[in-house]
């Protein structure tokens, strides 16, 4: 007789809640699940390539070695970051007028059918068929690209080599929002005539405490060029033999400085 009973009211709201709580748990496991796949199935940022290639009369694309070194180099970009739909490559030349002298512009159209609802047969399908357009697309490129390091440059502009002006093109790039990978093919010998220039033809850095002091210097005029922070990669022309008076350690040590110095940015030299 003394049990404890529950009106009915309360026990309506019980059965209520415990409805609610569940719908709420389903609602939330759902949501979580929808959430991670959506995550999943967003496409990676387009990624921005910027080629420099040499076009000075100090760097012989023509001789065996650095043909087929330069010409693995160029596949491997092609390879590794023309990926997915959006993916951007632009080639320039190095010479007297390096940030006018865009030779390619690329962008991968090759696109992936949408995933969603598709079960692994139709998903296995669908990579294929991408796969098989980009191939195709990068050959393509690659033959562009391959054509435009063979390309003789036989004008007045070989004479002279401006790196400094491939700067506000980095820069450039990065205002797209997209990561930014940059590879000078190049033995990085800036030689511009000018009393604020250097000609390290006439008068390279004799030290790596000359040459950070001639980096630190250059950021003064060069740092307006907000180049964030791109991966760069110095494909130089040398082989591994080469002497230090042909490939300048300290050359290397000044551009190494100079990007740490405008951006944080390291330098990796192949």
């Amino acid at each position: 007789m003394n049990q404890q009973t529950h009106p009915p009211f309360f026990s309506k709201l019980g059965a209520q809640a415990s409805r609610l709580l569940l719908a709420a748990m389903f609602l939330t496991i759902f949501s979580c699940g929808g959430e991670k796949e959506a995550t999943q199935a967003a496409p990676d940022a387009p990624l921005y390539t910027l080629v420099f290639l040499d076009k000075t009369q100090s760097v012989h694309v023509d001789k065996q070695y650095v043909n087929e070194k330069y010409r693995q180099a160029l596949t491997d970009i092609i390879e590794n970051n023309m990926k997915n739909k959006g993916d951007k490559l632009e080639v320039y030349f190095i010479h007297e007028n390096t940030s006018k002298a865009r030779a390619l512009s690329l962008t991968v159209r090759s696109e992936r059918d949408n995933l969603e609802g598709a079960n692994a047969t139709d998903r296995e399908s669908i990579e294929t068929t991408f796969q098989l357009a980009l191939q195709k697309e990068k050959g393509i490129y690659l033959r562009q690209l391959l054509g435009k390091l063979n390309q003789q440059n036989t004008g007045a502009s070989n004479q002279s080599t401006d790196i400094w002006a491939s700067l506000p093109v980095i820069a450039k790039a990065g205002e797209s929002g997209s990561d930014v990978k940059v590879y000078y093919f190049s033995d990085m010998v800036e030689s511009v005539k000018g009393a604020d220039r250097r000609d390290f033809h006439i008068n390279p850095p004799k030290s790596d405490a000359e040459a950070e002091t001639d980096a630190k210097a250059d950021t003064k005029k060069l740092d307006r060029y907000a180049i964030g922070s791109p991966q760069v990669t110095i494909v130089s022309p040398f082989e591994p033999t080469a002497s230090s008076k042909e490939n300048n350690p300290h050359v290397t040590h000044y551009w190494q400085t100079l990007f740490q110095e405008l951006g944080g940015v390291s330098v990796e030299e192949l």
